[in-house]
């Protein structure tokens, strides 16, 4: 009993010993756990006061960018890494307005608080369907770039050159987009259920029209244009008795013909269904939504055919260069420039009347030759901005784009320019192009049509335009498949090859420049068979038609 007695004691003893050896570590683990704590906890509450903060200033921000000014602030990016000084590398496809440089510099000036600026590089509208590609693909340095279906945005999605965007994206990085983008519109641009691009937040209409130089009409007796033939008959007529004389053509055209096209079409109520680069299905939308077998391949179609039969009919009369493939000029600067005597685009038309009827005695005027047809509705994604997948830096990349797109000082700088130079504003937001605005026109820059938001509109706008406006507006037929999206992955070599063989032949056919033009589509069309179009075409009515499963 002694001995287990003693046992104990002397294990005691050892026991307390040992603990008052090891008397300061046990004290500072446990004082280094409490503090460990303390600031876990700190640092919690921290984030959800910085959350609770964030969310409390975009609170405080206008409900919607109708309602007033949005002044975007450091603070509102808590999840944006600006430690370190970053500059976005931005393309946009068009040419360079004589003033960017002064504006880009006021852009950078205000972004100083973001320790973030941006260069721009601006692929020509000749050269862009070259570049654009060779960019992407060519380890180019380039953070953000404009796209849309009819640039590219299908064909570079499916290479993976856009990085993709999710909710938690962003949330964190474009909270003013988060706040304010039309939520359908992210359909538009939701790839194999990836969001790739972020659209446009406004929907205009996006009807064709044709604007001629009204002078030269009357000086040969021919009055308003209300049909398709009569546009043939005012271009053939300028080519007969104009253009020997004076050297004005019919159309300066250059490159292609596709808005012409567009005009032509537009009298047939002709619809994209799909429009992946050059590989297009129309169909008529008319007749509502159509079914699989109502899409059509538009370079094949007989409607492309007897268009391609016009254009040879203008091109032999001489009513544009027969170096127009070839030509640099575009159309709408040749005609503002009195060197052509007519276009074919939308409103937009209306910029390049004006700069021409600066010369005395030139008078324009536009017009629907497809009077009593479908007007189309432009798509929240006919144009986009797109993160690229090599971007160094996609958050901050990001947030730069939620910045042009939402804060107001930087979205009306590109949009409009300087204010007091290149335009005026009123309180409700009407704005008025200065003498300036030739050097920075309105929504002159690809990026402008990408980010605007429909909160701004030109006073005392051309009352020819206004009418055309809302001659459109109470015309207007939504395309009811603009939310079906191709899922391109297992026909994409197909649809390369296709759309190469199309890019060898639709401009000379838009321009007419051919010998014989049903020869010229019977071998287009064996070319892009033998290349898999057919393939093309089944997956395409095998997608669409699981879509339209979806529409029920």
């Amino acid at each position: 009993m002694k001995k287990q007695i003693l046992s104990v004691v002397m294990a005691a003893a050892a026991a307390g010993t040992l603990l008052a050896g090891c008397g300061n570590s046990a004290g500072s683990a446990a004082s280094t756990a409490a503090s460990q704590a303390s600031d876990t906890q700190a640092s919690t509450a921290q984030t959800a006061s910085t959350a609770e903060s964030t969310s409390a200033s975009l609170d405080a921000l206008p409900a919607t960018q109708m309602d007033g000014i949005v002044k975007a602030t450091p603070e509102m990016y808590p999840g944006v890494d600006m430690s370190d000084p970053y500059t976005v590398k931005m393309y946009l496809i068009g040419d360079t307005p004589n003033d960017w440089d002064e504006v880009q510099t006021k852009v950078n000036d205000y972004l100083k608080p973001f320790n973030t600026s941006v260069e721009t590089t601006f692929m020509s509208w000749s050269d862009y369907s070259t570049m654009y590609s060779l960019t992407l693909a060519g380890g180019a340095d380039v953070d953000l770039i404009f796209t849309a279906p009819w640039c590219y945005m299908y064909t570079e999605s499916a290479k993976g050159s856009f990085y993709t965007l999710d909710k938690d994206f962003i949330h964190t990085n474009m909270p003013l987009t988060e706040k304010y983008q039309v939520p359908e519109s992210w359909d538009e641009v939701t790839i194999g259920g990836k969001i790739v691009a972020v659209p446009s937040n406004v929907s205009e209409t996006n009807g064709k029209l044709v604007a001629i130089r009204q002078d030269l009409a009357d000086k040969y007796g021919i009055g308003e244009l209300k049909s398709w033939d009569d546009y043939m008959n005012f271009a053939q007529t300028i080519a007969e008795k104009e253009t020997p004389s004076s050297g004005i053509y019919a159309e300066a055209a250059s490159s292609d013909n596709a808005e012409l096209w567009n005009v032509y079409r537009q009298q047939f109520n002709l619809y994209d269904a799909l429009s992946n680069g050059n590989i297009v299905y129309n169909f008529d939308v008319s007749k509502g939504l159509p079914q699989p077998d109502d899409l059509t391949f538009q370079w094949t179609s007989d409607t492309f055919r007897a268009f391609a039969k016009d254009m040879k009919k203008l091109a032999d009369a001489g009513a544009w260069s027969r170096s127009a493939l070839n030509e640099t000029v575009t159309d709408d600067d040749a005609f503002g420039n009195l060197q052509g005597a007519s276009i074919a685009w939308n409103t937009s038309v209306f910029t390049y009347m004006k700069q021409a009827e600066q010369t005395e005695g030139v008078k324009c005027a536009a017009y629907y030759i497809t009077p009593g047809e479908a007007v189309p509705g432009e798509a929240y994604s006919n144009n986009d901005m797109a993160v690229t997948a090599s971007s160094a830096n996609p958050q901050r990349t990001a947030m730069f784009l939620d910045l042009i797109k939402n804060d107001t000082y930087l979205n009306r700088l590109l949009l409009l320019g300087e204010e007091g130079k290149h335009y005026s504003i009123d309180d409700q937001g009407n704005y008025t192009e200065l003498d300036d605005a030739s050097n920075y026109a309105a929504f002159s820059i690809s990026a402008a049509w990408a980010i605007k938001n429909g909160n701004l509109t030109e006073a005392g706008a051309d009352p020819r335009k206004t009418a055309m406006i809302d001659y459109e507006k109470e015309r207007v037929v939504a395309n009811p498949c603009v939310a079906f999206v191709f899922d391109d992955s297992t026909v994409r070599s197909y649809m390369d090859a296709v759309d190469s063989i199309v890019n060898d032949y639709s401009p000379s056919l838009e321009l007419g420049l051919v010998d014989d033009v049903d020869a010229s589509i019977d071998e287009l069309q064996k070319k892009c068979e033998d290349a898999g179009l057919n393939t093309i075409t089944d997956e395409v009515k095998k997608q669409y038609s699981a879509w339209l499963e979806t529409r029920k």
